[in-house]
């Protein structure tokens, strides 16, 4: 798609390093650049600001990831690649039926009325929950990773959604500042908000996270 775009060597295209490595494969089989930018905290998608940050007199393109069940800001980033001459391409994930994603956010706001010392994601713009993902915060405490354990011993199936950003990979080391995307690699835990999930399977989330609360400060 990029090199039929005329997207090729010499060329840098604009990419979020916040998972999707196949993004920035892509990008360097084109024989380009892959130039990270950091991401919204609540979307988890580019940062139209971040990306503006990094472009040069050799960025061709952004790719506009949507990120669980989240769409970046495409009004803002077309309007950036109409001012800069820039290919604004999209990469969407795949689209639930009306009735699975309505279930996704019943669970969702279940979750959202219950859950205690983590922050819950933001629902706005369309969200579709393609995973819930909530923020647990150090504050010095135990980490996300020492939760994710204790909730799986409680027969909890969650797991952490990116578990090394793309710029951390060796065959992509950047020495860039992405604080957002640091920061949300470190927090982020997916928990279960599958429409097949009953409403004893979601009383167990919730006890399961809960009986962790008080070991945790709500990040706000």
């Amino acid at each position: 798609m990029l090199r039929a775009a005329g997207v090729g060597v010499g060329d840098e295209v604009v990419v979020p390093a916040f998972g999707n490595v196949e993004v920035a494969e892509a990008v360097t089989q084109a024989g380009a650049l892959a130039v990270f930018a950091d991401i919204d905290p609540l979307t988890y998608c580019l940062d139209p600001g971040a990306v503006e940050a990094v472009l040069t007199p050799r960025t061709a393109g952004v790719v506009a990831v949507h990120r669980f069940g989240r769409r970046p800001d495409l009004r803002r980033l077309h309007a950036l690649g109409q001012r800069h001459g820039l290919l604004v391409l999209e990469q969407a994930e795949a689209e639930a039926s009306y009735d699975e994603a309505a279930q996704r956010r019943e669970r969702a706001a279940y979750l959202d009325g219950r859950l205690k010392g983590v922050r819950t994601p933001d629902g706005g713009d369309g969200h579709t929950y393609q995973q819930y993902v909530v923020r647990v915060p150090g504050n010095g405490r135990p980490d996300r990773d020492a939760f994710a354990r204790a909730v799986q011993a409680r027969g909890v199936d969650c797991r952490v959604p990116v578990k090394t950003p793309v710029h951390r990979l060796p065959e992509f080391r950047r020495c860039v500042s992405l604080p957002q995307t640091e920061l949300a690699a470190d927090e982020t835990l997916a928990l279960p908000v599958d429409a097949a999930l009953t409403r004893r399977e979601m009383q167990r989330v919730v006890s399961a996270c809960n009986a962790l609360g008080g070991l945790l400060q709500a990040a706000f």
